[in-house]
């Protein structure tokens, strides 16, 4: 899909908690060896947030940092759409929260988005929609979790905390959407049930029906509308659920790991679900030249892939020394902790505070 009107990014900013926990202090606690598990995951840490912190503080500090840079007002803001999986209410939406938050409140639209870990990219191409058809100026996609694993599972070494905001619009862009295209079927690899804490997942059936076969198919697809190729991109940009599986798809379909590398977050911070790929790209976007062309693969269990052919503008050289910090500077911001703290912080311990 191919926008009739010129779309793209006019803002980005990224957030994520502070503390970290390694996979070697959650394995001592299940009696397991986490250095071998996190080697295997590739994983060196993972962000915890704070108790204070949730989707919507995580989502409005980018929210906030992404006006900032844009010059803009939160009355500039026509809509809101925040992806995740873990929206602190089963009905409240997060976006309203985070509209009032910015100023942008009364909105034209907004909406939370689920759809595993690219409901962030979904909101996307939503707001390419309603911006490249004048239905608004502009409007805001965000992608932020704070991502469960139950205790003892293989997802508590690799679930993290994390989010971006993008502010997607026709004028003064940092960086243009050339192209879009999604692939979606129903691929049960990854479930959580209403009224549950923690999710359920397939195991190794994750990997080659589910995150291979529809990041394979939705990045191929793109590179045939755009008519490219892997050396016709300066960067990609994969979703990252541990540190193995970005590196591998990126060798299968031809990029090489030079590409891919300013952007692979995940081996730091774990793995953000829906925050992944949007600070996976803005990471990208802040290493960026004039000219440079990014391809980006969203994924999402259940199962479904947003791609995205990126080309960067002469604008991003206005932000190359704004006073909002770049995506290496905030992760670079960490404190290490130990599992009982971790387990009184992510509220695994049953029976009061």
């Amino acid at each position: 899909m191919r926008a009739k009107e010129k779309v793209g990014i006019k803002s980005y900013a990224g957030y994520v908690p502070r503390y970290r926990i390694t996979p070697k202090e959650i394995g001592k606690v299940w009696g397991k060896d986490g250095e071998t598990m996190g080697r295997g995951l590739r994983i060196n840490s993972k962000s915890v947030p704070s108790p204070d912190e949730d989707v919507v503080t995580i989502s409005t500090q980018a929210a906030t940092w992404a006006l900032e840079r844009s010059k803009l007002d939160g009355e500039d803001i026509g809509a809101i759409y925040v992806g995740s999986e873990s929206h602190p209410y089963a009905v409240k939406p997060t976006a309203t929260i985070v509209g009032a938050s910015i100023g942008a409140t009364p909105l034209m639209t907004a909406a939370d988005f689920e759809f595993a870990c690219k409901a962030g990219t979904a909101g996307f191409q939503t707001c390419m929609g309603l911006v490249s058809s004048g239905m608004m100026k502009n409007g805001m996609a965000i992608g932020a979790d704070t991502s469960q694993g139950a205790p003892g599972d293989a997802l508590e070494y690799s679930a993290a905390a994390g989010g971006a905001a993008y502010i997607i619009g026709t004028e003064d862009l940092l960086a243009e959407i050339n192209y879009t295209c999604s692939y979606t079927t129903d691929t049960p690899d990854f479930w959580r049930r209403e009224g549950k804490k923690y999710p359920s997942h397939g195991g190794r059936f994750t990997g080659k029906p589910a995150y291979f076969k529809h990041i394979t198919e939705c990045t191929r697809n793109i590179m045939k509308e755009s008519a490219t190729t892997p050396e016709d991109y300066d960067y990609a940009v994969f979703h990252q659920p541990n540190g193995k599986f970005p590196v591998k798809i990126a060798g299968k379909l031809g990029f090489e790991k030079e590409q891919i590398e300013p952007g692979l977050l995940v081996t730091r911070i774990g793995n953000t679900y829906s925050g992944a790929v949007p600070l996976g790209l803005a990471s990208t976007l802040d290493q960026s030249e004039p000219g440079d062309r990014i391809l980006v693969t969203a994924y999402g269990s259940g199962a479904g892939c947003d791609s995205f052919d990126i080309t960067v503008t002469d604008s991003i050289e206005d932000i190359k020394n704004d006073d909002i910090p770049s995506i290496q500077e905030v992760i670079s911001d960490e404190e290490f902790i130990t599992y009982s703290i971790y387990a009184k912080y992510r509220d695994k311990i049953e029976g009061g505070r």
